[in-house]
């Protein structure tokens, strides 16, 4: 998944004032480029409070782009999420009542009045950015657009999973002590690529914090799915194939059972690594379905693995059905820091290497 934060504020960083109406920072000239922002992703995102304090629709406002996302089998407007700790929602607001979209809803807390009109996703704890990124892209989400308010764009910076950042700042609009409401400010990371523009009077920055590495993860992952067709189909686990891409260009590979039968794909490739005198910090992994997050045939899980040999990204092509056990593996490695990428579109191969698991036990999965 790849996620963007957009914003504007006054010059001083404020978001919005202390009023009860909405603080009108953006002028028509960006407001557009934020809509055309907007179209190019699958999904957004605000949090509840800003539900609360502007009412917005967070709608698609271009035919053209409306009627291209039906013409693809999509609904006509962006899915729409939101999150909240206390569960008051209303399903009066425009959220709820406008538009042609899915909705999902992450809450700590039981909700009620809100049946059938989006989907409810309890964390069973506290929401983390991670366990976001992770439902939504188990729901098919690519692109999220993260735009409010100043504690979700910190939640999502804070745990790195920010890929662009989007700062348009109106210079003449300033608000004072006193007079502002949350306050957020962006300042870019060391080695963040970034272009500045005017527009509209607005002074906007755009950060590039992750390089885009699709076309390389794409490549390697293509592998990984190849490495899976060479296990021995079994009932009781998936056929998988694992890559490793050290930071010195050697690369090591392993699939399910190649040596032993209690033995993942992961695990495989890391003790070639191992036995090879690899030092595996900072490399990357490549598998064709997530990292499992709980074994009951040895002593660690592979996303346990994974973390502790320090590696700095996972890139796998589908999600593991909850056939077995509910795989945790992305949240987990997520909240740990590991950067995680996904590619479905790589995900026929898994399952055409699994298909005697899903005639076996299609009835049990959850796919």
């Amino acid at each position: 998944m790849r996620i963007t934060l957009s914003f504007a504020t006054t010059a001083d960083g404020y978001l919005d004032d202390c009023s009860d109406r909405r603080l009108m920072i953006s002028t028509p000239e960006d407001w557009e480029a934020v809509l055309r922002l907007r179209a190019g992703c699958d999904a957004i995102l605000v949090g509840a409070g800003t539900l609360r304090r502007d009412n917005p629709a967070l709608l698609l406002r271009d035919s053209e782009v409306r009627a291209r996302r039906v013409a693809a089998g999509l609904r006509p407007d962006l899915t729409k999420v939101t999150m909240t700790r206390s569960g008051h929602l209303d399903p009066a607001w425009r959220f709820f009542t406008e538009g042609d979209a899915d909705r999902y809803v992450f809450s700590e807390t039981e909700i009620n009045g809100i049946e059938g009109l989006a989907e409810v996703i309890s964390s069973n704890g506290s929401i983390t950015a991670a366990f976001v990124a992770t439902e939504l892209e188990r729901r098919g989400i690519r692109h999220l657009l993260v735009e409010g308010g100043a504690e979700t764009l910190r939640m999502f910076l804070d745990a790195g999973l920010a890929d662009t950042v989007r700062r348009a700042v109106n210079p003449q609009l300033r608000l004072g002590p006193g007079k502002g409401g949350a306050q957020f400010r962006f300042e870019p990371p060391h080695g963040a690529r970034c272009t500045e523009e005017r527009l509209g009077g607005m002074e906007v920055l755009t950060c590039e914090l992750h390089p885009d590495t699709a076309d390389e993860d794409r490549r390697w992952l293509a592998e990984a799915v190849r490495e899976g067709f060479r296990a021995t189909p079994c009932a009781s686990c998936y056929c998988v194939g694992a890559v490793i891409v050290l930071p010195d260009g050697r690369v090591f590979r392993g699939y399910t059972h190649e040596t032993s039968p209690t033995h993942h794909a992961e695990q495989e490739a890391i003790a070639k690594a191992l036995a090879a005198g690899a030092d595996l910090h900072g490399a990357a992994i490549y598998s064709s379905m997530e990292p499992c997050s709980q074994r009951s045939s040895e002593p660690e899980s592979c996303t346990q693995l994974i973390l502790r040999h320090g590696f700095a990204r996972v890139v796998f092509a589908g999600y593991e059905p909850a056939c077995f056990v509910h795989c945790q593996g992305a949240r987990l490695l997520r909240e740990a820091g590991v950067e995680v990428r996904v590619y479905p579109e790589l995900a026929h191969g898994v399952q055409e290497a699994n298909a005697h698991l899903d005639r076996q036990t299609d009835a049990n999965c959850v796919h």
